[in-house]
């Protein structure tokens, strides 16, 4: 194993804080690991990480070395690549927002596999917060405003969205034609918690080319999207998604569009990835697919 490998090793053993997680990661076995991260002590002459019966974590001197290693490999897999121009190979951890992987995503990713057969994917879905480095995911895809984070965001697409009831809640409340008829009905809305700081995402209407917010009583608050949807479905209240989430029930009139005059704001589609190194070369045909697959797309 050379030093370039002990390095690699390091880098994944700080981003995961396990020497287990990361061995993992790597497909290689936890004593190979230990002894790589030993040697490369030995080799530096000085102590690298701070081992607990709960975590690791780099020392001063292993967190400059950190992101020395960092740089290094990134400008040592960039040469290979500009040179010699191999098939990217190797390990492609992703995290992808749910109903995104479902419905776009997985059903297109044969494609991918066709054309970078020496790529492994490992794909997580879900709609938390992913902190990327110590969870050790490559890159993450997700819908919606963005919070501020050292992260680099790519925006993919912007989504079409509707605001929507079930026939029963309209028969209940009334089928509103202007905002102000939100209130002046006493409409209820499904309140959906933002996964970031657990507030409740106000409805959102383009008027006269403004936004407006609007927030209404709710007596159920979801923090997941099928949640979300399915408390539509029941006629808990108003919520507003992505028209592709409900295309099918608003034909079949399951479910129905309030509002159309005064659509919410389109909600932007993102991959994020870390801002402090150079794209891999799985990790940047990754990215490129996916915009190309929603430019592709009817959104």
């Amino acid at each position: 194993m050379d030093r370039f490998e002990d390095m690699r090793n390091f880098v994944r053993v700080v981003e995961r804080k396990s020497f287990t997680k990361a061995a993992g990661d790597l497909l290689i076995p936890r004593a190979t690991m230990s002894n790589s991260i030993q040697r490369l002590e030995d080799r530096l002459g000085t102590r690298l990480l701070e081992r607990t019966t709960r975590t690791v974590k780099p020392t001063r001197d292993g967190e400059a070395y950190y992101h020395r290693c960092v740089r290094i490999l990134a400008d040592l897999e960039d040469a290979d690549t500009s040179f010699t121009n191999p098939d990217p190979k190797g390990l492609l951890r992703v995290n992808l927002q749910g109903t995104l992987a479902r419905t776009f995503v997985i059903p297109a990713i044969s494609g991918f596999r066709e054309r970078y057969r020496g790529i492994d994917l490992v794909i997580a879905d879900g709609d938390r917060y992913v902190d990327l480095i110590h969870e050790g995911y490559d890159c993450v895809l997700r819908s919606g405003d963005l919070a501020s984070s050292s992260m680099i965001a790519r925006r993919l697409a912007l989504l079409h969205e509707v605001t929507i009831a079930s026939p029963d809640y309209l028969a209940r409340f009334g089928t509103p034609r202007t905002i102000d008829d939100l209130q002046s009905q006493g409409h209820e809305m499904v309140s959906f918690l933002s996964g970031a700081d657990d507030k409740p995402i106000p409805l959102d209407f383009v008027v006269d080319g403004k936004v407006r917010e609007i927030t209404l009583p709710a007596s159920i608050s979801v923090t997941g999207a099928d949640s979300y949807a399915a408390c539509a479905s029941a006629g808990l209240g108003l919520i507003q998604v992505p028209r592709y989430r409900v295309a099918d029930d608003l034909r079949a009139g399951r479910l129905v569009e309030v509002l159309p005059d005064f659509p919410p704001d389109p909600m932007p589609v993102s991959v994020l990835y870390p801002q402090n190194r150079q794209l891999s070369t799985r990790v940047r045909v990754f990215v490129d697919w996916l915009a190309d697959l929603f430019a592709k797309t009817d959104l």
